[in-house]
């Protein structure tokens, strides 16, 4: 009946101790993912920032509206990375480090185990004792009354040890319970936090992005392109652009058009000379 009880209770522990050994596998493992997770994020944070930095120095360089425009967004993106940090610091206090701090407790529960154990095993070589004095010395009572003793000392530690244990885990399973809920809780809060803000973050950023003026930034970009007096220039240049047989062409047409216009007055003067005469021809021949 004894050796029944005994192998019953260690069918028990080695459950409890199971239980144990999964918790402490994977809230490592959960841990450790996390962590991970934590630093990628602050990783995503610092590129962000590079990114902001590097807005600002393009922006510099751009057209009015432009220029605004990307300055805008960059003070946009820059307010998003103070959220970023804002989630990177709850992250790591309610989720890691609750879940980091269940190492200590995994390995409290170590120690309650290897007490147990060790109550377990001497119960159990009290039982062996006591079973081989009364097979070898089965007249000496005072040898077997004192091997009984042992042996009701050895069980009343180990019930008392496995008592304890079972108090332990069970308020162990309760409490680890909890607390996945409130690790994954806040873990589901805090990103809905911080992609809530961005979605006002990049709402306003998007609108800002929108207001660029196309039209008034290509017109600066022209004016710069061909300043206010560009057309008069223009006009000499390709006047001292003429080659010398043009300039001479043009020359010899406007010196042609005078004596054209000469000989047609002195043409014009002979004709009307003519006419005088032959006026006065015809007043002699009347007198």
């Amino acid at each position: 009946m004894l050796r029944r009880s005994l192998e019953n209770r260690d069918a028990q522990t080695r459950q409890l101790q199971d239980a144990v050994t999964n918790v402490e596998k994977h809230f490592g493992e959960l841990c450790q993912i996390f962590a991970a997770y934590v630093r990628k994020t602050a990783r995503l944070r610092d590129k962000a920032d590079l990114l902001v930095n590097e807005i600002n120095v393009y922006a510099s360089t751009e057209t009015p509206k432009l220029k605004q425009g990307l300055k805008t967004f960059a003070d946009e993106f820059a307010k998003l990375q103070d959220y970023r940090q804002a989630e990177v610091e709850r992250l790591e206090a309610k989720v890691v480090e609750p879940l980091k701090a269940y190492g200590t407790i995994v390995k409290m529960k170590r120690d309650d185990l290897k007490a147990t154990l060790t109550a377990r095993n001497r119960e159990a070589k009290q039982l062996t004792q006591l079973e081989r004095t009364r097979q070898r010395n089965p007249s000496d009572r005072h040898v077997i009354s004192q091997a009984e003793t042992e042996l009701q000392r050895a069980t009343m530690d180990a019930a008392r040890t496995t008592r304890h244990l079972e108090e332990t885990i069970d308020s162990f399973e309760k409490q680890k319970i909890k607390d996945i809920k409130t690790i994954f809780s806040e873990f589901i809060t805090i990103e809905m936090l911080f992609h809530g803000k961005a979605l006002e973050v990049y709402t306003a950023a998007y609108q800002n992005i929108q207001k660029i003026d196309e039209e008034e930034d290509l017109e600066v970009f022209r004016n710069s392109l061909y300043p206010p007096d560009y057309s008069s220039r223009l006009d000499i240049v390709r006047a001292n652009s003429k080659s010398p047989l043009q300039r001479s062409l043009s020359a010899k047409c406007v010196s042609g058009t005078g004596q054209v216009s000469t000989c047609r007055l002195r043409k014009d003067q002979q004709i009307e000379d003519d006419e005088e005469d032959e006026d006065l021809d015809v007043t002699e021949e009347e007198n």
